[in-house]
């Protein structure tokens, strides 16, 4: 059953809610000093949007954007990933916020992307039948994924180089769509399943397999950051002062989704990005949301660049992808003018 509360929240609401945390300085940031600041020198901004909502910082973030001189906030629809990177590379979209990985690959590739914050720790799951209870398990199964370079299929792939397996030739991986490849794991038809947000929420409530790793909470995964910040290079450096308010927007409704939880899942509802509050409550209530500021992106980057290179999908040591692919000067100010 759909546990939706009987009050919606409007936008109106939300955005007074916002107002008053602002004033308030829940955020950190006065209003005097971003009006200080100049003005974008683009009122039009393009995001990404995916089917899971780990990512709901950015969507959270379109009035904030508003807020910071945006007029046109669009979202452009496509799968989280290699083809999600792409298209931040190609400009047709200017930030976006995902997993790290994926970036990196294409940053190796030589793709104008620049990677320019942390926002949140772990939000995969991977779930195994009785068949699978650890990761070297995997050798020799069958493993779902959306498709290949897909973030799913990036991340286990790390995942499975980092305890000595060989991802292109241990793994059986099989495409299908989400819907279909969680009732595969519940017929037994596969034998595991890398979910992210609502999806855990879904298989743990259905009690479909038993989990094998946590990102939020396993280590090494959760002492990096899963999901990032990037721009196409193209966008951040014609535009630094655009990317630099882009940029405090989507870490501003991080901290709304760390410190406002029911507001923020509420909102993901009221706008359609997914359709039961009670998985978007648990999801902003899980989902460590409120690690951008204390993590060290950087570490991130060297850390599954590291991974990459093991498992042969990069060929670029941490430090050319580092020094090619990031961009730490816009968090760098935002630190110091958005202190707790």
């Amino acid at each position: 059953m759909n546990n939706q509360r009987a009050c919606r929240w409007s936008r109106r609401k939300f955005l007074g809610g916002l107002a008053l945390v602002g004033t308030a300085g829940f955020l950190g940031l006065q209003p005097k000093m971003v009006a200080a600041q100049p003005p974008p020198e683009t009122t039009k901004i393009r995001l990404i949007k995916i089917a899971g909502i780990c990512i709901a910082p950015q969507y959270v973030a379109e009035e904030l954007l508003r807020g910071e001189g945006f007029t046109e906030v669009q979202y452009v629809e496509t799968v989280a990933g290699i083809r999600g990177a792409r298209a931040l590379a190609s400009g047709e979209a200017h930030i976006t916020l995902s997993f790290a990985a994926p970036f990196i690959i294409r940053a190796d590739a030589g793709d104008p992307i620049t990677m320019l914050a942390g926002a949140h720790v772990g939000c995969f799951e991977l779930f195994g039948t009785d068949r699978v209870q650890t990761i070297r398990d995997l050798k020799g199964k069958t493993v779902a994924v959306q498709e290949l370079g897909s973030s799913q299929h990036v991340f286990l792939t790390s995942i499975a180089a980092y305890v000595g397996l060989d991802p292109s030739r241990d793994i059986n991986w099989v495409i299908h769509p989400s819907p279909e490849a969680v009732q595969l794991l519940a017929e037994g038809k596969i034998d595991a399943y890398l979910g992210f947000a609502p999806e855990p929420q879904e298989l743990r409530a259905r009690k479909i397999g038993h989990v094998l790793l946590n990102s939020s909470v396993d280590r090494p995964w959760s002492q990096y950051f899963c999901c990032v910040v990037a721009g196409n290079r193209k966008f951040v450096q014609k535009y630094p002062v655009a990317t630099k308010r882009a940029l405090r927007a989507i870490l501003k409704a991080t901290d709304v989704c760390a410190l406002e939880p029911d507001r923020a899942a509420q909102f993901l509802v009221d706008k359609d990005y997914v359709k039961r509050y009670d998985y978007a409550l648990q999801t902003m209530k899980e989902v460590p949301y409120n690690k951008w500021r204390e993590y060290n992106p950087e570490d991130t980057v060297r850390f599954y660049s590291l991974r990459l290179q093991e498992a042969g999908m990069i060929k670029s040591g941490p430090q050319k992808i580092i020094a090619q692919g990031t961009d730490w000067r816009f968090l760098n100010e935002l630190r110091k003018e958005m202190k707790e």
